[in-house]
Parts: C-alpha cells; structure tokens; sequence
C-alpha cells in the first residue's frame, strides 16, 4: 500500500480506525471515570466520558504517514505537522486525565505552531506564510478547545473546513488529507450526534484544530494569498472565539477559565437543543463554503475584500445575537422580581 498511492482503501481505513477508536475510547474512558461532569460551567446535563477524539488522532496519524510515502515532496511538512500532531494530542490527552496548567499546555502548543511553520519553510513557502502557518496553528488549537462545548459542533464545523479544503488542495496528496480528516471526522461522529455518547476531549480539540492547520498549510504551498479564502468556513468559530475571549478579557474576567458565554452557549441556556445549534452554526458555514467556491478565480483584491465583509457580516450577527441574550436575561429577571 505504501509503494502506489491507494487514496479510497486508506479512506475506508481511516473511518474504520476512527469509528473503532472512538468504541475503544469510549469504554477506556468508562472504565477510568474520565467523565465530564454537568455544571454551572457546562452546557450538557448528564456525565459524558471525554476523550474519544484520540480515535481521530490514531486515524489521521495513519493517513499522514501513508501520505507521506506516497508523495515524497510533501514528506518534511507532513513529517513536521505529524510530530505537531503528536505534542498538541498528548498534552491534550495527559490534561484530560488531569488538569494541566493552561500556561503549560499553550506552551506547548506554541512548539506544536513553530514545528509546522518550520516544516512549511523547509517545503519551500516564504517565511512570511510559514510564519503565518504556525500563528494560526496555535489559534485553531485553542478555538477549537474553546468552541468544543456542545454535542456534533466542533467536529462538524472541522468536517466543512476540511471539506473546504478539498476544494482548494492543489495536490493529490493535499486532496487525500483533507478528505481523510472529513473520514476521521465522520468515524467519530456518531458517537457524539444528535446525542453525545463521548466527548473529543482536549485531545480530540485540539488535534482538529491543528489538523486544520496542515490543511492551511498544504493548501497554501503553491498560493500562500489565495489559501485565505479557507478562512471563510472558519468565520462562524473564529468570531465567536474571538469576540467572547476579547469581551472577557475587557470586563477582566479569568478568561482562561471555563465558562459558558460563547454564543452558541447562550443559545443552549435560550432553550434551543445542541442539535439545533450545531446545524444553525453548519448552515452559516455552509454559506461560507459557497462564498468561498464564488471567490474561488476572482481577483486578490475582490478575495480579500470578500473575506474581510464577510467576517463582518459574521460579527455584526454575533453583537445582534448577543444583544438579544442580553435583553432575555434582563426580561427573565424582571418576570422573576415581579
């Protein structure tokens, strides 16, 4: 198999590992009471065993290796984002059997980022994408940390970036990657929709978001501009991440602690289900992906201003939604007083 590229038996293979894996997790979380428990800071109401996203790691590890072998000229970035892959899952991994300093792991994730960016220049790309590459590394991880909160959203929203990404890959080995991230995605996923039988964890988070990272990468080697419209998918999370993290951070707020103010929570604590919020943010980056196919052979400056009205499309949606959260709580609380 690793001497004649095999794309569709090595996609079979990779949702098998996942689909396995993720039983396997399963049950090894059970029985080690790895469990998420429900709290004021949690959006689930029953215990959930954690951890299942290692099933995607294994799986993805597999594809890139395979990958590897099959094209040799992606072999220094694959070999780069692999050992990435490895440090951002483990630290995930050890923090889901106990809580590690978020110092420690951001730490870690930065030698995860530098590891990519490095494999990047050493593929050839400018040394101003490979930068690029690796700061948006350390952003997926921890947004797709962040976001990962109720069931199907995260590993969802990863499945269309990836999906995304086909679209843009502009290498056989770049296309079979990101297709194997859409299996690996896929194996897992039963498991946690429409109802959450497992949780990705923080390895399973984490990965995806660094996972996504490669696909950036690989898909910008041969146009580092262009590669930007894969940002659009991406718009839903990245906006919801950043605007919650920086409304915390401006009431001065521990805002590396957990809590519940992202607006898809707030959508739960509304009465909406997790599947009904899951879908609401797939539909926003459906449109996205279809924004990005119609700016896919425009002009630079038609793509970046594309992009740029989008993200604030995308904000203005979230002050609008978060607003409306805001007159709900203050109605409730009235309703209660009287």
């Amino acid at each position: 198999m690793a001497g004649t590229p095999q794309p569709g038996l090595l996609l079979v293979s990779v949702f098998c590992v996942a689909l396995a894996g993720t039983w396997l997790a399963r049950r090894y979380a059970l029985w080690r009471r790895l469990l998420d428990e429900p709290g004021a800071r949690r959006s689930h109401a029953i215990a959930t065993p954690r951890g299942g996203g290692i099933a995607i790691v294994a799986a993805m590890l597999l594809a890139l290796g395979f990958a590897a072998c099959w094209w040799p000229q992606l072999r220094a970035l694959l070999a780069g984002g692999s050992a990435g892959l490895l440090l951002v899952a483990s630290v995930g991994w050890v923090d889901d059997h106990r809580p590690l300093s978020p110092w420690l792991r951001l730490g870690v994730h930065g030698i995860a980022a530098l590891l990519l960016g490095a494999a990047v220049w050493q593929s050839g790309a400018g040394i101003w994408f490979a930068c690029s590459a690796a700061l948006l590394a350390v952003g997926l991880v921890n947004v797709w940390n962040f976001m990962d909160g109720i069931d199907g959203i995260a590993t969802s929203q990863a499945m269309l970036v990836a999906v995304a990404a086909a679209c843009l890959a502009p290498s056989a080995g770049a296309l079979c990657l990101a297709l194997a991230t859409v299996a690996a995605c896929a194996g897992f996923l039963p498991f946690n929709a429409p109802r959450a039988r497992i949780f990705l964890g923080d390895v399973g988070s984490g990965a995806l978001g660094y996972l996504l990272a490669i696909l950036f990468a690989l898909s910008g080697l041969d146009d580092p501009v262009r590669v930007w419209l894969l940002t659009l998918p991406m718009a839903a999370f990245l906006v919801d991440a950043a605007l919650t993290l920086a409304s915390r951070m401006l009431r001065g707020e521990r805002w590396w602690t957990p809590h519940v103010q992202h607006c898809y929570q707030q959508c739960v604590q509304q009465g909406r289900s997790h599947v009904a919020v899951s879908v609401g943010y797939l539909v926003w980056a459906l449109l996205s992906l279809g924004l990005m196919l119609l700016l896919m052979e425009s002009a630079i400056t038609t793509i970046m201003g594309g992009i740029v009205s989008w993200y604030a499309l995308s904000a203005a949606i979230w002050f609008h939604l978060r607003a409306r959260h805001r007159r709900r709580v203050a109605s409730s609380g009235k309703s209660r007083n009287d």
